[in-house]
């Protein structure tokens, strides 16, 4: 299952599809058109929200997890923000692998989803090697 909120994030997260190669993905976003960049996919649309539209966040934090729950999946992967975030929270709770790769936008600090995102995801990624730690990894450019 893969989790972004439209415009970059999930841009970025359209550059992690050569990844899931012979794998069932299910995708996840808050604007409907976005299916149409994932031909032959599943498709979910969620509320989007944020910190200053905490009902939406409410919102698809209970949506993620109807989906979870009909989908089962194995691993869920978000590149932000806020609803990516709903998805690793629901995904922990449910038992799920999850990983998180943060934005490469992100060049100082982690965002703050990020970094609530690290307390609950099975692995997170950064894109610059000085935001990593024992926690938080560096694997090289993910996402260029």
């Amino acid at each position: 299952m893969a989790i972004a909120s439209v415009g970059g994030h999930w841009i970025e997260l359209l550059r992690l599809v050569p990844a899931f190669r012979n794998m069932e993905v299910i995708f996840i976003s808050t604007n409907a058109k976005c299916a149409s960049m994932v031909p032959n996919q599943k498709f979910y649309e969620i509320p989007d929200g944020s910190r200053w539209n905490s009902i939406n966040l409410v919102g698809s934090l209970f949506k993620i997890i109807k989906i979870i729950k009909k989908e089962k999946p194995h691993f869920i992967i978000s590149t932000g923000a806020a609803p990516g975030l709903m998805g690793i929270i629901a995904g922990k709770l449910m038992g799920c692998k999850t990983i998180w790769v943060e934005s490469i936008a992100n060049a100082e600090e982690l965002s703050m989803s990020g970094r609530i995102a690290s307390s609950f995801s099975t692995i997170t990624y950064v894109q610059w090697p000085h935001l990593s730690n024992h926690k938080i990894k560096y694997k090289g450019d993910i996402l260029s």
